[in-house]
């Protein structure tokens, strides 16, 4: 009945501000990602066996039922669609999970695509954007992942052009870190007043100023060498004291990326993945050699897609 195979791609947050939290208890975000060439392969085949089969290659930890993240999304699209038969899905993982870098989020986009391309026509693409969201805050945005301003709850999605190729070095301390748990001590720290709470007196510049800085001329890149004093600050992520709290592994990371003269370091999403950013390629790989070697943590260089 067909098949798809879908490029999955990690994401780097670029910044990170909790804007605020509804009624509902979703906390409202503001965020700069952009797309990695890390990512995960997926095939999405159409089977005239009604039901969902998945099969995950590359990491023993990651499930394979119906908990996967992934397995949900073929569900959704199949009883949204209508359409009869089954799907089988073969995961290759190289994004590590959790990480902040939207691994299950990025299978689960993919899936939707690859089976919007199966079956085109049956879930119009409104439609597909509020599944995604029903899946999860970062869902949408791997339906279509490019460089975005991402908003709200992950549902306000602003494509952002003149984000320039960027060498990243990941380090990754081998530790789950749950998102629900890192928003959970977030809200401790901002019922105690912490400087990172929604309630500081002086918050931190938003993502909207980090925009502001861009070259007009995408060929400047969006990182240029006389602004990276800034960069770090701008690229402040309202989550990292949370995340360290609970992985006191993501501060020591910090550290060990500051040391290599990276251009700036951040933490991506909820953590524990920690990211230095360099000039050129060269630099990245001698800062994951160097971290690697101080603190036996994995590590990926990585470039940032467009």
């Amino acid at each position: 009945m067909g098949a798809v195979r879908e490029f999955a791609p990690a994401k780097v947050n670029l910044g990170l501000r909790v804007t605020g939290r509804r009624p509902d208890g979703y906390h409202t975000l503001e965020s700069l990602f952009v797309p990695l060439s890390l990512g995960d392969e997926i095939t999405v085949t159409r089977t005239e066996p009604p039901g969902i089969t998945l099969a995950v290659d590359g990491d023993p930890l990651v499930p394979d039922d119906e908990t996967n993240l992934a397995w949900r999304a073929a569900r959704a699209f199949l009883d949204a669609s209508g359409a009869t038969g089954g799907v089988a899905l073969r995961i290759q993982k190289r994004i590590p999970a959790p990480g902040g870098l939207g691994g299950g989020s990025s299978d689960a986009g993919s899936v939707l695509r690859a089976l919007a391309a199966l079956e085109p026509g049956r879930v119009p693409p409104v439609r597909l954007e509020a599944l995604a969201l029903t899946l999860g805050a970062d869902v949408p945005y791997f339906l279509k992942p490019v460089a975005a301003l991402v908003e709200g709850i992950g549902e306000q999605i602003t494509p952002v052009a003149g984000v320039a190729p960027l060498w990243l070095s990941l380090a990754h301390p081998g530790k789950t870190l749950s998102t629900p748990a890192v928003f959970a001590a977030f809200d401790a720290a901002a019922a105690s007043g912490s400087p990172d709470s929604l309630t500081a007196s002086d918050p931190r510049p938003t993502i909207r100023r980090l925009l502001a800085l861009r070259g007009q001329d995408a060929r400047t890149g969006f990182f240029d060498e006389p602004r990276a004093a800034g960069w770090t600050q701008l690229l402040g992520n309202d989550l990292e004291s949370a995340a360290i709290s609970l992985c006191p592994e993501v501060a020591e990371l910090r550290e060990e990326f500051e040391a290599t003269q990276a251009l700036a370091v951040g933490m991506s999403g909820s953590g524990p993945t920690v990211y230095g950013i360099y000039s050129e390629e060269e630099g990245a790989r001698r800062a994951a050699g160097h971290i690697e070697g101080r603190t036996g943590f994995r590590t990926w260089v990585v470039r940032t897609a467009p």
